[in-house]
């Protein structure tokens, strides 16, 4: 013989079932809070250089009107083998590096000004390099449910411009960030509800 239940006691026992449940997960979450080690990690590395003190001494190792493409092969500086190496036109060059009224062509380095009579025979190299780490640090609880991210992101961005003519360098400069440290914080007072908010409000009926 079975016993019938009400709907009074299968609302209690699909109740309890879902307390038991989140009484589950706040208790592990609460177990695992400050548990740095399980948040998420992403990091990129620059595919050449492993520093930006490398990059650094590897580009001004260059000497103009001297080095040549064999050179920068050997650095492993190579557009077609490398990523994020862009190959610039001549016109690409003069606009980056001359085009300014108030620069007089006797203020121009000798490298772009023959650059800017090779024509076709000049291009450039730009570089963009980095190696950075994102990391989530703080409370594991707190992030969990979403209610405070910590973001630090980490490492160095580097960029350089070579210019060649006739396959030599003829012009060489340098820049970037040697030291990234930022750090982002993001709350959210509701937790896991503050994205689901306005889906919770019944859009206006159209008549």
């Amino acid at each position: 013989m079975t016993l019938s239940t009400t709907p009074f006691q299968r609302l209690a026992k699909r109740a309890f079932t879902l307390w038991r449940t989140s009484a589950c997960l706040l208790l592990c979450a609460w177990g695992l809070a400050g548990c740095s080690s399980l948040l998420p990690k992403s990091r990129n590395e620059a595919p050449i250089f492993k520093s930006f003190e490398e990059a650094r001494r590897t580009i001004e190792s260059l000497v103009p009107m001297k080095s040549g493409l064999e050179a920068l092969t050997h650095m492993g500086i190579d557009p077609v083998k490398q990523p994020n190496i862009t190959i610039l036109t001549q016109a690409d060059v003069v606009r980056r590096l001359a085009n300014s009224n108030v620069m007089l062509r006797e203020d121009l380095d000798p490298g772009i000004l023959q650059c800017m009579g090779a024509r076709d025979a000049c291009r450039g190299w730009e570089l963009t390099m980095s190696s950075i780490s994102k990391e989530r640090t703080g409370n594991f609880f707190s992030d969990f449910f979403n209610f405070t991210r910590r973001t630090e992101t980490t490492g160095w961005r580097f960029n350089a411009l070579i210019v060649l003519v006739d396959n030599v360098v003829v012009y060489r400069t340098w820049g970037g960030e040697p030291v990234v440290n930022e750090v982002e914080v993001k709350t959210n007072p509701l937790g896991p509800l503050q994205d689901s908010g306005p889906s919770l409000v019944p859009a206006p009926s159209l008549r």
